[in-house]
């Protein structure tokens, strides 16, 4: 299944694993890869840019197809060492940077200068005609379905999608929501060159996290996400647990009073408790709705395979009848 997406990358399936907090370690970008996909390395998951240069090499190890590092940009009073990083992307050897947040626009002169493709997540058409105007590669275009950061618009990805390929030169991919080849079909028939999946990689045999978090996935239906930090304007889709009903319990008593410190106990420095140790009621933790569509943890082989195959049959067997 060749696309602009493949060829961009040079990799075999047009199936990206997108960055996630506490996920997106070697062993998770290494799998992906070696299924055909592009996996990623979640950068600031590495607390410092030695750390991230240590995982890109322990990533080398693991696979020699090509592999991506995810840069999230971050306000600036809490801004990392992203110069740091950039070097450790570019000495790495890495070609591939996933960038999300903030404009990537002050890093786009180093990451270009080393050969570097970047594609950067958006959650609007306008946001994603600025990353083509500043020179990416390719967009990360996440409807409102997504877990993490879904922007503060609320489009979903059958309006999403149609409107970035109206407007877009650059190739996109669907994210968001995604998680099956009949969605895969629809990414493509809606404009997309290919699909970016999240929650539903972290739910696979050699995701790096606890059993806890796999079975709390699989177990979820599309009604078990909640919107926490709407009113801070930095809005999330969590998956929801005690910790999640307490913040949204917090936010609807205060109302536009909320503040960052009222909440800060949920969500400040919980995810190497839940990811790494299971405990699934301590905090919020980024999840889609997905979840809905989740029902087994196969290999990231299996997966993506699978989602290929029964892309392609689905393709076929409806050209089959249409065409009689």
């Amino acid at each position: 299944m060749k696309t602009k997406i493949t060829e961009l990358f040079n990799i075999e399936h047009p199936v990206i694993q997108g960055g996630m907090h506490y996920v997106g370690f070697a062993e998770m970008a290494a799998a992906v890869s070696n299924a055909g996909g592009l996996g990623i390395i979640t950068g600031l998951t590495q607390k410092t840019p030695e750390d991230l240069a240590n995982e890109i090499a322990r990533c080398k190890e693991m696979t020699n197809k090509p592999f991506g590092v995810n840069l999230t940009f971050l306000p600036a009073f809490t801004a990392p060492d992203y110069p740091g990083y950039v070097k450790a992307i570019i000495e790495g050897g890495v070609k591939i940077v996933e960038t999300a947040g903030r404009s990537p626009e002050a890093y786009m002169p180093h990451l270009k200068e080393a050969g570097i493709k970047v594609i950067h997540k958006c959650t609007s058409v306008r946001h994603a005609l600025k990353a083509e105007k500043i020179g990416c590669d390719a967009v990360s275009v996440d409807g409102f379905e997504c877990g993490g950061h879904p922007g503060e618009d609320d489009i979903p990805n059958m309006i999403l999608l149609p409107r970035a390929a109206e407007e877009l030169s650059i190739p996109f991919v669907a994210s968001g929501g995604i998680g099956n080849a009949q969605q895969l079909v629809a990414a493509l028939a809606l404009g997309a060159e290919g699909i970016n999946m999240g929650t539903r990689f972290i739910a696979t045999k050699e995701a790096p996290v606890h059993e806890n978090v796999k079975q709390a996935i699989v177990q979820a239906s599309e009604l078990d996400t909640r919107l926490v930090m709407r009113g801070l304007k930095n809005t999330e889709r969590v998956l929801t647990n005690a910790a999640v009903e307490r913040i949204v319990a917090k936010e609807a008593a205060l109302g536009d009073k909320v503040q960052f410190s009222d909440i800060q106990d949920e969500v400040v420095g919980v995810y190497p408790k839940i990811m790494k140790e299971g405990e699934m009621d301590i905090g919020a933790w980024s999840c889609g709705m997905v979840a809905g569509l989740i029902s087994d943890t196969p290999s990231c082989q299996e997966l993506v395979e699978r989602i290929v195959n029964d892309a392609e049959d689905i393709i076929r067997n409806r050209l089959a009848a249409f065409a009689s």
